[in-house]
């Protein structure tokens, strides 16, 4: 049996937990630079209004007071995702992390106490320990367990095992709104008279890999309760590292776009050391400002010397590049990297014919800025080429909380 742990629209039960004025209420969490909504509490959802709404459409019913809105606190969500997989690892036998807010697991082997009331304590545990509600939810398969965690959250316990036979359940479920089953699959799908989640369960696999291939075929023997025997790893290494961001205002300097990309890859590169990763060149790029949205991209192709995670020389052989992504009087719209050639530290490589085997090391000083970072708070040692001024190019995030689980400075008060 597999458990599927979801909290309940993270982001805002994130902001609940250390503002109490916000239960109940309709709030959303917004997207980069205050964007649209991204994240949408329950109160909000029941207002009818759709996720990807602008926020300028919904100014006025915030001066009202019918609606309220925060910036997207990615720090504070991140430290809540990582508290929430702590209390998972201790309660539960293995845990797969899925996304911020979900992880499957696997349930001690106690069948006195059973999954459901295994689901309640550990719910229990996750609400009194860190404030999150969620729904959990239990079946043979992961695409199973998704399921019965969609169930679990619309029941007041908040948990739900699926019974051993689910027909009755996959039959009122549409075929689109199985996990791994794409909006590109809908027609095919449609076409074949697969339209519910049971169709596509008893379609013949013939079918069903002429429409979505050996991937929707094995959605369909987890549907059978026959579990995946090619799971993804989500802890698998990426293929390439990025690293973006749309301005809070259009930059029109050099200066600014050579700050941003400098500060983007800096994070880029924090996150290819977190995989034990370096990386043999990037593409940088930046997109010019269109009044009406979008807007053309220059771009360049950087390769470093030797294959690096050491973010100064990274910064080296991209500064050459920024010249050629500036034109005077033009106003850009967002700036980013994107990591290539990825290879593991430590890994044999060959740098040409006639060079000796040599070993991909990692760089002593930037696993030593990182754990500073990672004790004192996340940039607080920083490359002077990211810039030392107000630094105007960064996203906009008028309505961001503070960040109490990671900042010493922004704790709670009591009074």
């Amino acid at each position: 049996m597999i458990g599927l742990v979801d909290v309940n629209n993270c982001f805002v039960s994130c902001e609940r937990v250390f503002n109490r004025s916000l239960v109940g209420r309709p709030v959303a969490v917004l997207s980069n630079n205050d964007g649209c909504c991204v994240a949408r509490s329950n109160e909000f959802k029941a207002l009818g209004i759709a996720m990807g709404t602008p926020y300028f459409q919904l100014k006025d019913r915030e001066k009202s007071g019918e609606l309220v809105f925060c910036s997207s606190n990615y720090e504070l969500y991140g430290d809540m995702s990582r508290r929430l997989i702590s209390i998972l690892r201790d309660e539960a036998l293995d845990v797969e992390q899925y996304s911020i807010d979900e992880a499957f697991i696997m349930p001690p082997n106690n069948p006195d106490l059973g999954y459901a009331e295994y689901g309640k304590r550990l719910r229990a545990k996750i609400l009194r320990w860190i404030g999150l509600p969620c729904g959990i939810g239990f079946a043979p398969t992961k695409t199973l367990a998704k399921i019965a965690d969609h169930i679990a959250k619309k029941r007041p316990e908040g948990v739900y095992v699926l019974p051993d036979d689910p027909t009755d359940i996959l039959a009122d479920l549409p075929s689109d709104e199985v996990w791994g089953v794409g909006r590109r699959l809908v027609v095919k799908l449609r076409a074949e008279r697969i339209f519910t989640a049971k169709d596509l369960r008893d379609a013949r696999d013939d079918v069903i890999r002429s429409v979505g291939g050996v991937t929707l075929l094995r959605t369909a023997q987890e549907l059978r309760g026959i579990p995946s025997n090619d799971d993804k790893d989500y802890d698998a290494d990426p293929d390439s590292v990025s690293c973006s961001r749309s301005f809070g205002e259009p930059v029109t300097t050099l200066e600014g776009i050579a700050e941003s990309l400098a500060s983007f890859t800096a994070q880029a590169a924090t996150k290819l050391r977190k995989h034990g990763l370096l990386a043999a060149g990037c593409n940088v790029y930046a997109q010019i400002f269109h009044s009406g949205g979008g807007g053309d991209f220059l771009g360049r192709t950087v390769m470093f010397p030797t294959p690096t995670d050491a973010t100064n020389e990274m910064l080296k052989a991209i500064r050459e590049e920024v010249d050629a992504l500036y034109i005077p009087g033009t106003r850009y719209r967002k700036t980013g990297v994107v990591f290539f050639g990825l290879e593991k530290v430590g890994s044999a490589r060959q740098l040409d014919l006639f060079s000796p085997v040599e070993k991909a090391e990692a760089s002593p000083l930037y696993k030593a800025i990182d754990a500073l970072n990672k004790r004192y708070g996340k940039g607080k040692v920083f490359s002077a080429a990211e810039g030392l001024g107000d630094r105007s190019w960064k996203m906009k995030r008028g309505k961001l909380s503070k960040r109490p689980t990671t900042r010493w400075d922004e704790l709670m008060v009591v009074r």
